[in-house]
C-alpha cells in the first residue's frame, strides 16, 4: 500500500498500468515546484488531457486539477522542456517491481528516456537513447554507480517481475529465510502484499520459504499482481492507499482509478514561496560577507590540517597506496586501474572512492577524506597541503584587515561574462578529447615531444606519430572507441598537412615499444624516437580540423578530430589543408564564430574569444575553411 512516507514497488505498478493505457501521449509543458516535485502536462489524442505528478522519492500519480504553475521556471525544468516537450510518449515501464519507472519519448530522429527513483532521496534523471545522463535533478555518488552528467545510468535491482514455476519454485528452495521476509525481500512484494500472498496461499507466514507449496504461493502472488495491476477496487484506509483492498480493515473512501486515490491521498503540491529576506545596507552587506568569508576560511584551514593529521597517522597505507599505484600506471592506463579497484574486495582498494587521471591523483575515504597524488612522495602530498593551509591563511589575514577598513563608496557594476575553462596541465601542449572523452595529447615541437615521451607517458596508453618527417608526437591516455579521431589529431598536426596532402598513415604503438636508445652507430635527434616491434596502422587518414566555442560545462575555444569538436560545441569551423597562413587563417576562424554568436554574448566572451586561443589549434602550414555549423539540440 501506498503511505505518507511513499509508493511501494507494487503501487507503482498500479499507478503506471492505468497510465500506460492512456497512450499514445505527447509531451506539454513541465514545471517544478519545490526541489524534489516536478509536474508533466501530457496531452492525448481527441485534446485529452493529462498531468503526472512526480515527487522524487515518494510518488507519482495523475491528478485531475493541475497546480497553479510557478511564476518562474527552474533551470532544470527548462532543461527538460528543450528536450522533451513536443516529443511523444513511447513507453511506460517499471524496472522490475523496483521504486523506478522509465518515460520513453521520441522527439524527431532521436529518444530520450526521463528515469524517476521514488526510492530512498530519489531523483529525476534525463538520459540519451544510450541511457547515458544527460542531467539528473540531484547529483549523487555512490559505491557502485554514479548519478551525474556523462556516464551510464545503472539500473539497481533484477528488474523481475514474473517468473517460470521453475525460477519460482528454485528461489523459494534456495531461501534461508521465512516464506513472508522472502517474498517480502528477495521478490520486492514489501511486508504488506508479502503477507496478503502468505493469506491468500493459506500459508502461515512464519513458515520457512523451502517448506511452503511453492505452486499456492506462486498462484497467490501472480493473483495478487495481476489485482494490482487491473487496480480492481482502489481506496483508501486508515493505515494508507491500496491498489486493491484486501484484509478486514475498511475502506474510508473508494476510488475508480488508482490515481484519483492517490490524488485524494497525498497533499497538492504547493508553489514554493521564496522567503523574504531582511534588506540590508551595502555596508552591512560587504560586512556579513567578510564574515561569512572569515568563517570558510577558519573551516577550510581546520579541514586541511585534519588532513595533515590524517595522512600521518595513516601513513604506512599511504605510502603503500603511492608505490602501488605509481607502478601499475606504467603498465596500466587510469581507466584499466579505475576499474580494478571498483571490482576490488581488498580493504586497501575500497579506500579509494575516486580517481582523477588527469591529475594522476586518488581520493581516499579516511577520516576526513585525503586527495593523494601518486607519483609524489608522502611528505610531498603534505606538503601541498600545507601550501593551502597558508594560502588560505593569507586570505583570512586579508580578509581580516578589509574588515578594519572603511567600505569604499559603490562603484558602477559590470556584467560578468561566462565562466571560462579552468587552466589544466595539458593546455599547454596540443590537446583535444575524444568523443568518449578519452585525453589526446601532442607536442607542439621537439621539445615537447621529448617531454611528453619521458614524462607523460603512462602504461595503458597509445604512442600516435604520422608517418611523416616532423609531426606531433601523440598520447592516447586511455581505452577509445575512436581511434579514428586519434588517428586524425596525429595526423593533422604533422609535416602532412603543411605539405598541402588530403591524407596521411599514422602508427600507433605501445609505450614499451618507444625508446630514445639507437642501434650502434645510429642518431636519434632530439623530439624523435625509436619504435621497434610491430605497429598498428591507420591508412589515408583523412586530414582534418575543427575549432568552435564550447558552452558547457565551461565556456572556452575547443579544437582537434573533427567528429569530437561537433559532439561538444555549439558554433564550430572545420579546416582543411590550404592556402592562407596560420595567423591569418586564426583571425578567419574568428570572425566565423562571431557570425554565429550573438551580440549580447560576444560582449561577455570577450575573453574567451580571441585571436591566441584560436591559433592555438591552427595546425602548421596553409589552411582553408571549408564550413562552419551550428549545434541544432
Amino acid at each position: 500500500m501506498a503511505t505518507l512516507e511513499g509508493m511501494g514497488g507494487v503501487d507503482l505498478l498500479g499507478m503506471l498500468s492505468e497510465l500506460e493505457a492512456t497512450l499514445p501521449l505527447w509531451i506539454g509543458k513541465i514545471y517544478q515546484y519545490d526541489a524534489k516535485t516536478l509536474g508533466f502536462r501530457l496531452n492525448g489524442e481527441n485534446k485529452e488531457r493529462r498531468f503526472l505528478c512526480v515527487e522524487a522519492g515518494r510518488r507519482a500519480h495523475t491528478v485531475s486539477v493541475p497546480p497553479a504553475a510557478p511564476e518562474n521556471p527552474s533551470g532544470y525544468c527548462m532543461l527538460l522542456r528543450k528536450y522533451l516537450t513536443g516529443g511523444k510518449v513511447l513507453s511506460i515501464r517499471q524496472h522490475g517491481l523496483e521504486r523506478i519507472f522509465e518515460i520513453v519519448v521520441g522527439k524527431k530522429e532521436t529518444t530520450f528516456s526521463l528515469i524517476v527513483e521514488l526510492f530512498g532521496e530519489g531523483n529525476v534523471i534525463l538520459t540519451d537513447a544510450s541511457h547515458t545522463i544527460i542531467k539528473p535533478l540531484w547529483h549523487h555518488r555512490f559505491r557502485d554507480r554514479e548519478v551525474v552528467p556523462g556516464v551510464e545510468y545503472v539500473f539497481t535491482g533484477t528488474g523481475r517481475v514474473s517468473y517460470t514455476a521453475e525460477e519460482f519454485d528454485g528461489m523459494l528452495a534456495a531461501s534461508g529465510r521465512d516464506l513472508v521476509r522472502t517474498l517480502a525481500r528477495d521478490f520486492m512484494l514489501g511486508g504488506t502484499y508479502a503477507e496478503e500472498v502468505c493469506r491468500r496461499a493459506g500459508i502461515d507466514k512464519t513458515t520457512p520459504a523451502r517448506e511452503a507449496p511453492a505452486g499456492a504461493v506462486r498462484a497467490a502472488y501472480d493473483e495478487c499482481l495481476r489485482l494490482a495491476a487491473a487496480t480492481a477496487s482502489p481506496a483508501i484506509t486508515a493505515s494508507g492507499c491500496w491498489p486493491f483492498l484486501f484484509g478486514d480493515e475498511p475502506a474510508t473512501a473508494r476510488f475508480d482509478r488508482f490515481s484519483a486515490a492517490l490524488e485524494a491521498f497525498y497533499p497538492a503540491p504547493a508553489v514554493a514561496e521564496k522567503e523574504e529576506k531582511p534588506r540590508l545596507s551595502r555596508e552591512e552587506r560587504i560586512r556579513r560577507q567578510q564574515e561569512e568569508a572569515i568563517t570558510r576560511f577558519e573551516a577550510e584551514i581546520r579541514r586541511l590540517e585534519e588532513a595533515v593529521e590524517t595522512i600521518y597517522a595513516n601513513y604506512p597505507l599511504v605510502d603503500d597506496m603511492i608505490r602501488t599505484l605509481s607502478a601499475a600506471s606504467e603498465r596500466r592506463s587510469w581507466q584499466e586501474i579505475e576499474a580494478i579497484l571498483k571490482a576490488s574486495d581488498n580493504e586497501a582498494a575500497r579506500a579509494v572512492v575516486k580517481v582523477h587521471p588527469a591529475d594522476a591523483a586518488v581520493d581516499l575515504a579516511l577520516d576526513p577524506a585525503v586527495t593523494i597524488h601518486v607519483h609524489e612522495s608522502v611528505e610531498a602530498n603534505v606538503g601541498r597541503y600545507y601550501d593551502r593551509i597558508k594560502k588560505m591563511k593569507k586570505k583570512k589575514a586579508g580578509a581580516e584587515a578589509a574588515m578594519e577598513r572603511p567600505v569604499a563608496a559603490e562603484m558602477p557594476v559590470r556584467k560578468k561574462g561566462p565562466a571560462g575553462a579552468k587552466p589544466r596541465w595539458y593546455h599547454r601542449f596540443r590537446w583535444s578529447y575524444t568523443s568518449d572523452g578519452v585525453l589526446l595529447i601532442g607536442g607542439r615541437d621537439a621539445d615537447q615531444n621529448e617531454e611528453l615521451v619521458k614524462r607523460y607517458m603512462e602504461g595503458g596508453d597509445l604512442f600516435l606519430h604520422a608517418d611523416v618527417h616532423g609531426a606531433s608526437v601523440v598520447l592516447v591516455k586511455g581505452t577509445t572507441q575512436h581511434m579514428d579521431e586519434a588517428a586524425q589529431f596525429a595526423g593533422s598536426y604533422s609535416g602532412a598537412w603543411r605539405a598541402g596532402h588530403a591524407s596521411v598513415d599514422v602508427y600507433a604503438a605501445l609505450p614499451a615499444q618507444v625508446s630514445k636508445t639507437p642501434e650502434a652507430g645510429e642518431y636519434v635527434a632530439r623530439g624523435s624516437f625509436i619504435v621497434r616491434g610491430e605497429r598498428t596502422w591507420y591508412r589515408d587518414v583523412e586530414l582534418g580540423v575543427a575549432i568552435g566555442v564550447r558552452y558547457e560545462p565551461s565556456c572556452t575555444v575547443i579544437g582537434g578530430p573533427v567528429a569530437a569538436v561537433a559532439a561538444r560545441a555549439r558554433v564550430w569551423v572545420v579546416l582543411r589543408p590550404g592556402t592562407y597562413e596560420p595567423n591569418d587563417t586564426a583571425k578567419k576562424v574568428l570572425r566565423a564564430l562571431k557570425e554565429r554568436i550573438p551580440p549580447e554574448d560576444q560582449k561577455s566572451m570577450k575573453n574567451i574569444l580571441s585571436t591566441e586561443k584560436v591559433a592555438a589549434f591552427v595546425p602548421p602550414g596553409g589552411s582553408d575553411i571549408e564550413g562552419l555549423y551550428e549545434s541544432r539540440v
